[in-house]
This record gives C-alpha cells, sequence and structure tokens, in this order.
C-alpha cells in the first residue's frame, strides 16, 4: 500500500515563508503533491508532521492545519480505493485520482452546479437565494473552499455562531442552512459523500417575526395623500394598495402578472414563488389602480415591467425604488417602522382577522410555522367564499 507523509520545505530567503508538500511514496516510486499552504519553520514540528499551535499564533494556522488534516485524509481514501480496486497503480494515479475527486467533491463547485440547474429550469428566484446562500458561507470561510464529505457538525455550528456575531437574524440563519443543508442532501444523493446530517444541531425552523401589519387607520391615510405632484410615490401607493387589495400579492407576481391573467372579471395567477394557483375576483379598486396606471408594455399588466428584455432585472430595479418610495411615504403618515410591500401582505391578514372573518378563511392571517399550512387551507375553500371576505376588507377604507 501507498504511504502519504507532510513535509515542510523550507524557504530559500531569509525570513519568508516556506511550504507544505505531501510525499506519496508506492513500491519505492516516490511523488511529491504541492500545496498552495504557506507557513514559517517556527510554526513547523518535522517530527510529528504536524503545524505548531501555540499562544499568539497567526490565526490562519488553525485554517491550514484543517485543510491539512482533510487534505490527508483524502488522500488516504484515494490510496484505499484504489488497493480495492486490485489493479495495479501507481503513485501518480494516486495523485491524478485526488485532484479529480478534488474537483468533484468541492462544496463551491457542487453547489454552484445546483444553482446552473435551478437557473437552466427557469427557477431564478430560487436560484438567487442559493447565490445569498453560498455568499454568505463563502464569507465564513474567506473563501477557502471545502471538501463535501468534510461538512460536519463542528463546523455547521462554527458557521451559525459566526452568522450570529455578525448580527445576522435567527430567521435569516435558519434561511441559509436549510439551503446549505439542501445542497448537501444532493450531494448524498449523488453518492459525493456519507449522510452525516451536519446540520443536526444548527437552527433551521422558523421564529415567529414582529408583527408588521399597519392598522386599517394607517391605510386609510396612506390613501388620502395628496400625492398630485409626487408621481413616483404615487405609484408606489398605488402598488402597495394594489398588493393589500389582491390579498397580499407579492411583488414579484405583480410585476409579472399579464394583461391575459384577467378575463371576465377574474385575475388569475400562480405565485412564483410556490406555484400555487390564486383566483381572485376583480375589483373596481384594482381597475382604478390600473386605469391611473396604464403599462405601455404589450403584456404586463402594471408598469413595473416597461420593455422587453432584462426584465428580471428591471423587477429587482422597480422594487429597490418601490422599497425607498414606501420608506418616504412612512414618513408622511407618521409611521414609526417602514412600510415594505410584505406589510400589505401581512396587512390584509391582520385585517381579516380583525373584521371576523372566519379562520378557516385567512388560516390565522396567513401566519403559520410555514407557508404550506396556509396553502392547504386556501386551497380547500371555494374562491366564492375568499372573493366575500377580500371585497369586505376592501370596503374598510
Amino acid at each position: 500500500m501507498a504511504s502519504i507523509s507532510i513535509k515542510f520545505r523550507p524557504s530559500t530567503v531569509v525570513g519568508k515563508e516556506g511550504s507544505i508538500y505531501f510525499q506519496i511514496i508506492h513500491n519505492r516510486i516516490v511523488r511529491q503533491l504541492n500545496t498552495d499552504y504557506r507557513i514559517f519553520a517556527s510554526e513547523w514540528d518535522d517530527s510529528s508532521e504536524t503545524i505548531l499551535l501555540q499562544n499568539g499564533q497567526r490565526p490562519i494556522l488553525n485554517a491550514i492545519k484543517e485543510r491539512l488534516e482533510w487534505d490527508y485524509s483524502r488522500l488516504q481514501k484515494v490510496v484505499l480505493q484504489l488497493e480495492n480496486s486490485r489493479t495495479r497503480y501507481c503513485a501518480d494515479d494516486v495523485i491524478m485520482m485526488f485532484h479529480k475527486q478534488s474537483k468533484e467533491s468541492s462544496f463551491f463547485a457542487f453547489t454552484h452546479q445546483v444553482i446552473t440547474q435551478l437557473q437552466e429550469l427557469g427557477r431564478i428566484r430560487t436560484s438567487e437565494t442559493y447565490i445569498a446562500a453560498l455568499h454568505s458561507f463563502k464569507a465564513f470561510r474567506q473563501e477557502e473552499d471545502i471538501p463535501i464529505d468534510s461538512i460536519n457538525v463542528h463546523l455547521i455550528q462554527r458557521y451559525e455562531a459566526w452568522l450570529k456575531t455578525k448580527g445576522v437574524r435567527l430567521n435569516t440563519i435558519s434561511f441559509y442552512m436549510r439551503i446549505l443543508r439542501a445542497v448537501y442532501n444532493r450531494a448524498v444523493e449523488k453518492g459525493l459523500t456519507e449522510q452525516n446530517r451536519p446540520f443536526r444541531r444548527v437552527y433551521t425552523g422558523v421564529e415567529k417575526t414582529v408583527k408588521r401589519a399597519v392598522s386599517i387607520q394607517m391605510l386609510k391615510a396612506l390613501k388620502a395623500l395628496d400625492l398630485t405632484l409626487k408621481p413616483g410615490l404615487a405609484l408606489t401607493r398605488d402598488l402597495f394598495l394594489f398588493s393589500f387589495y389582491t390579498r397580499g400579492m407579492s411583488f414579484v407576481d405583480m410585476a409579472y402578472l399579464k394583461k391575459k391573467d384577467l378575463r371576465n372579471g377574474i385575475l388569475t395567477y400562480r405565485r412564483r414563488k410556490t406555484g400555487q394557483k390564486l383566483v381572485i375576483k376583480w375589483e373596481k379598486c384594482m381597475s382604478d389602480i390600473i386605469e391611473r396606471n396604464k403599462s405601455i408594455h404589450p403584456d404586463y399588466l402594471l408598469p413595473i415591467i416597461t420593455t422587453a428584455g432584462n426584465e428580471r432585472k428591471q423587477y429587482k430595479n422597480a422594487l429597490h425604488t418601490t422599497n425607498n418610495h414606501l420608506h418616504k411615504l412612512s414618513i408622511m403618515i407618521g409611521l414609526t417602522r417602514p412600510l415594505t410591500m410584505y406589510v400589505a401582505r401581512h396587512t390584509w391578514a391582520s385585517v381579516a382577522r380583525d373584521s371576523n372573518i372566519p379562520i378557516s378563511v385567512i388560516s390565522e392571517g396567513m401566519g403559520h410555522d410555514s407557508e404550506a399550512t396556509t396553502q392547504i387551507y386556501l386551497a380547500s375553500l371555494e374562491s366564492t367564499v375568499i372573493d366575500k371576505a377580500n371585497r369586505k376588507i376592501i370596503r374598510l377604507i
């Protein structure tokens, strides 16, 4: 069986870092596998072939020592695989197989593959959430990649602790963890690693958020604002109210609403987040908003996406502008917490509950621990029941 050892090569320049490499010997043939790890001679213990960790050490040493241990473990696995294959091999085969598996088992590279697959399936919004989670994990790792089979409980716990020191909210932490867990589970399915449940000790639930709804009085104040000389704010106010009128439609769904989605007084669309089909009776207040803000695009109902091409970019730019305008509108009506488009959804649910709309209709103001529960309630109801409830809520303002 091939033997593996870790060696240190001092720099020929005094005071400069030396390099670490692996020495692989098989059938008396010696080969070197170079690494990009650099340390000083005083940081290396030749007898134990390991990095010296002591008080006042450079922080990077821990990470290098960890990576060395991972690489050494993976080299041993490669040798074991070659031995079990019962075919002749040499030290060069060990290095070639190690490099191949390193590329295939890279957590960063594999996550990028998943993101690409999501984009090819047209799941652009989902792919963006995966990109956000990967960027966060990369920041924690200081851009140092890691093999998939080295993802373990202790690493993920350290990542959670790091997020908390950055002031990241618990729900956001859970959001990142659930995405990374989904990537890890895909890797398990592909046989790239064994299932070791590395996320079992970190938070992956959903914490109830602070109430985001505003009162009906605030909605009336928003509706009553004279924005004649401020067309940008007027459009934002109308978009917020349109979301409220349509039972809290999300901004992305509003952006992609097609004119063909409105037929015979019925608005029908699928939520881009969940794929759930929703049917809403068209009301005069909705029609008034469309009349005031006619879309110049031949396909889209609202003036959010206005030209052909770069639709996703137009939506994101419009959302950014809308949130800025909502902040200004919040100040104008005396709100201490800024409005967001999500507030319209939460407010509809809250007003519905306060108006004695049956819990089965609003599913406790859509405030379940998971949105799936709300979908189950809504899917089981006649659409006319929901339409009547919506009309009752709309009339309040």
